[in-house]
């Protein structure tokens, strides 16, 4: 009887109803869960308790962050929301929305590829480093701590890997050419990695023997620990990972493969009703739609040729492309400070945050995309960072450039970002959440914006926005075409070739990028459908009482939100001005 009284009692406690808590013990208690998980995140979140730290991604660390993610979406199911604000609602619909998509995800163990087409795990610490702040010894004692930890976060993935290949989940075979070369370029004579730079910028307020001693302690610490490790994953990328990689390509040839892939769809897209067979038809209308577009243009500029030959012209005539890597920043930083005179005119609410121009770091640029946002936490040495890639100029026009910049920096990426840190009273967790298909969207309608902004100032500068929206429309064709319905990377690459003025380098480039990460392609195009679609509705129901910096505001001033809860704020604004604010 005791023994029966003993297993009931047991079995009650494994039912009994979570405790009932405040939503913001629960949004205080997942941030900092995530950041000692976290260290990389924790250093780039502005976070700096944990920078002597890397992360622990053992088999038994992803176990015991499902069982957290499962107990935290127990804990917020059950908080108390009588009397919470409109804010803190909110807040918990989207620590839902990561808890619950961590959950799909984690059931496919993704930590076995550890990596994509241009970075991944060891690539990681040196974006934590362009977040770390310098200023004294401790900091610099911190960052001894965390390269002496370094070599055993690259082993354990590389065992994390080697459970991948056992299963058959890895990247594929025939995208690696490519891939291996961000693992090449981390093996350099140990002064010359990026990893060693802090020690050659070290402040003077720092006495001059000690900053001797810590170069000195840095350069041993590359030399005998970091640098070696990165070349054993150099010959494990090349001799073990590379020969045993899947022959297949998409990820519906993975174990669990076409389920996987659904799970990433609804992830990337934000939208549970979302499917492959869906976008890849509306990828197909969309193409069709922005190639008319295309031939208007090419006709306004004057070119008397077929469309293949006048993007063989623009893809091979001097006068698009700048001839230093100085040329092409100088234009990129022109331009943004173009568009930084033209936003008040569009926009309600501006963010405090600077940001610069600046080159792609030299060991990821192989294979590395056009350009790309890096941002900087709030209290950050530094600003926000539009990187632009200045290696192989004769594959980077000039004319792409505006479109480029309004998505990375602004009115794109920087701006909605630098505004996110600036949410008044909002937990940590949402000032730097990011749902893919607002943030993506949102930069892609950026590129949309900037023809009202009156920032193109060509038909080659209008040729080329089109360009680069065909390019995110042949993603929603690829993406699904590779995953779910069996194309072939030349398929792919043809595809992208034949519809867009990319060059073939970028077109690889962006190919094997979609091959080496599922679905996120897809966030672009359906979120800037989503805001146009917004917008107009809005435009409809407001008539002459519709203002674009309200309209604006309105999406960006909460932060990243899923589509459907995006939809809803809109909503909101739009009840809200039709009653006269």
């Amino acid at each position: 009887m005791r023994r029966l009284a003993a297993l009931l009692a047991v079995a009650a406690l494994a039912v009994a109803p979570v405790r009932a808590e405040g939503l913001n013990a629960v949004f205080a208690d997942y941030w900092a869960s995530e950041m000692k998980d976290n260290p990389f995140g924790a250093t780039q979140s502005g976070v700096h308790e944990y920078d002597g730290e890397v992360p622990d991604v053992s088999p038994a660390a992803q176990e015991r962050r499902i069982a957290s993610t499962k107990d935290f979406l127990k804990r917020l199911d059950a908080a108390e929301t009588a009397g919470a604000s409109e804010s803190e609602l909110l807040s918990a619909d989207l620590l839902r929305f990561v808890l619950k998509h961590r959950l799909a995800l984690g059931a496919s163990a993704e930590w076995r590829i550890p990596f994509v087409a241009d970075g991944g795990f060891h690539t990681e610490m040196g974006y934590a480093v362009g977040a770390t702040p310098f200023r004294d010894e401790a900091d610099y004692r911190r960052y001894l701590s965390r390269l002496a930890a370094l070599p055993g976060y690259l082993d354990a993935n590389v065992e994390n890997m080697r459970a991948g290949i056992a299963a058959g989940f890895t990247q594929p075979k025939e995208i690696l050419g490519g891939a291996l070369a961000s693992f090449d370029a981390q093996v350099t004579p140990p002064r010359e990695h990026p990893l060693f730079a802090p020690f050659n910028r070290m402040p003077s307020s720092i006495p001059k023997k000690t900053r001797a001693a810590l170069r000195a302690e840095g350069e041993q610490a590359m030399a005998e620990a970091v640098i070696p490790a990165f070349a054993r994953l150099k010959t494990f990328m090349h001799e073990e990972y590379a020969p045993k990689a899947r022959d297949t390509l998409g990820a519906a040839a993975l174990p669990g493969g076409p389920a996987y892939y659904e799970a990433l769809v609804r992830y990337y897209t934000t939208r549970d009703d979302a499917t492959a067979t869906k976008i890849h038809a509306l990828g197909l209308k969309e193409v069709a739609r922005i190639r008319r577009e295309m031939n208007a243009v090419m006709k306004e500029a004057g070119f008397k040729g077929s469309f293949a030959e006048f993007l063989e012209f623009l893809r091979t005539d001097d006068q698009f492309y700048a001839k230093t890597p100085e040329e092409l920043l100088r234009y990129a930083a022109f331009v943004a400070k173009d568009v930084d005179g033209k936003l008040p005119a569009f926009f309600g609410k501006l963010p405090r945050q600077p940001y610069s121009v600046e080159p792609v770091p030299a060991d990821i640029a192989e294979n590395y995309t056009t350009g790309r946002y890096s941002p900087a936490p709030p209290g950050s040495d530094r600003g926000g960072q539009y990187w632009v890639n200045t290696t192989h100029l004769d594959k980077r026009p000039l004319f792409e450039i505006p479109a480029l910049t309004l998505h990375e920096a602004v009115p794109g990426h920087h701006l909605q970002g630098a505004l996110a840190y600036e949410i008044e009273g909002a937990p940590e967790f949402r000032k730097q959440f990011y749902p893919h298909a607002f943030g993506e969207g949102w930069g892609l309608y950026a590129e949309k914006l900037g023809v009202e902004m009156g920032v193109y100032t060509t038909p080659y500068e209008n040729f080329g926005r089109l360009s680069y929206e065909m390019w995110r429309a042949c993603r929603l064709v690829i993406d699904t075409g590779i995953h779910a319905k069996g194309w072939s990377r030349q398929q792919a690459m043809d595809y992208l070739a034949s519809n867009t003025a990319l060059s073939m380098k970028n077109v690889q480039t962006e190919v094997d990028r979609y091959i080496a990460w599922p679905g996120q392609a897809l966030a672009y195009k359906i979120g800037e459908l989503t805001i146009l679609d917004l917008r107009a509705k809005a435009e409809k129901a407001l008539g002459p009482k519709f203002d674009i910096r309200e309209f604006h505001d309105a999406v960006l001033t909460e932060g990243g939100l899923p589509l459907d809860i995006l939809a809803k704020r809109v909503d909101a604004y739009i009840a809200r001005e039709k009653r006269g604010g």
